[in-house]
């Protein structure tokens, strides 16, 4: 019988996988847009009570806008955040402890 570690493995994959495609296939209807998961999920932390955390990274917060409407829409993310390149590049390389754990643990989705 599989360990309960291997079994949440097994879940988290099949999570990502299915994210993975989704998130491609949104994405790729939105011009230079990128689908970034953050949180527990990506972390590998999560538990049944868990959300699916999303950053939709665009080149202009507009476009942020629309590619996060298109996640939500796909229900492929419970809360998910709308930002610029510009602003996330900013975000990531600030001091800002939210935002520095958001970086280091986020997964992008929509790219191999």
């Amino acid at each position: 019988m599989p360990s309960l570690a291997a079994i949440r493995e097994q879940r988290r994959s099949a999570s990502l996988t299915a994210l993975r495609a989704g998130a491609a296939n949104v994405a790729a209807r939105h011009s230079g847009g990128e689908v970034w998961l953050f949180g527990s999920l990506a972390r590998g932390d999560w538990d049944a009570c868990s959300d699916v955390d999303l950053l939709a990274i665009a080149p202009n917060q507009e476009q942020a806008e629309a590619l996060a409407d298109a996640l939500l829409d796909a229900r492929l993310g419970d809360d998910v955040l709308a930002l610029s390149q510009e602003r996330w590049q900013q975000l990531k390389q600030g001091d800002d402890p939210y935002w520095l754990a958001i970086s280091r643990d986020a997964l992008r989705l929509d790219a191999p």
